[in-house]
């Protein structure tokens, strides 16, 4: 035997928070792949009003919104003896998921004392750089709007070892993060992928011999 195997390697699917303070603080990596992963676009166009000749502007990029499934199992490490999952089970990656959506706490504290000295105007606490990747071709800046959480199976101590999030995604744009930030970049390379894609796709449906009439 030659040890090759004709089956290729899958990629996974992460969600990562860029975080300069605490930069292992929020890497979800999926243990599985969700099968299905659901999109909505939509349009910003001129909108109701717009002037003669006006209505084919674009504002700026569509608004995307992503929805996914993503299933956490301890079960295969606590088989192996891991002891991150025979002490908590899947509690950290949950909380590396929730974390995402909560202010740190030190800015929280800081903020208070801020208050109390008689500061004027505080500023609320950024998230970090959400960032959603699936395969090179899709790694997008994202906000997580909302999530489920379903804990379906459970330790002797209560800790959770199995569960289902169901997650919903605001994908970031360039107009919203700024063209220059690293979050906007990404998003403009996105676009910009997809650009190429379709010119492809369009020369390959023309040298098919499909025929376009108008």
């Amino acid at each position: 035997m030659t040890g090759f195997s004709r089956s290729p390697r899958v990629q996974k699917g992460a969600i990562v928070g860029v975080d300069i303070a605490n930069p292992l603080a929020s890497i979800i990596v999926f243990q599985y792949n969700p099968e299905t992963l659901s999109r909505s676009l939509t349009a910003q166009g001129a909108g109701e009003g717009a002037a003669e000749g006006e209505m084919l502007r674009l504002a700026g990029p569509p608004r995307e919104q992503i929805t996914l499934a993503i299933e956490i199992d301890a079960t295969d490490q606590l088989e192996t003896g891991d002891a991150q999952a025979g002490t908590i089970g899947i509690h950290g990656q949950l909380a590396a998921l929730e974390m995402l959506i909560y202010p740190k706490s030190a800015l929280v504290i800081a903020n208070e004392i801020l208050k109390a000295a008689g500061v004027m105007e505080v500023i609320p606490p950024a998230a970090p750089l959400t960032l959603f990747i699936w395969g090179i071709k899709r790694v997008l800046p994202v906000r997580i709007s909302s999530f489920s959480i379903a804990e379906e199976a459970f330790d002797p101590d209560l800790n959770p070892i199995r569960a289902k999030v169901d997650l919903r995604l605001d994908v970031l744009t360039y107009g919203d993060l700024g063209v220059l930030s690293a979050g906007g970049a990404l998003h403009l390379a996105h676009q910009i992928g997809k650009e190429v894609m379709a010119t492809l796709n369009s020369v390959g449906t023309l040298s098919a011999g499909i025929s376009i009439s108008i």
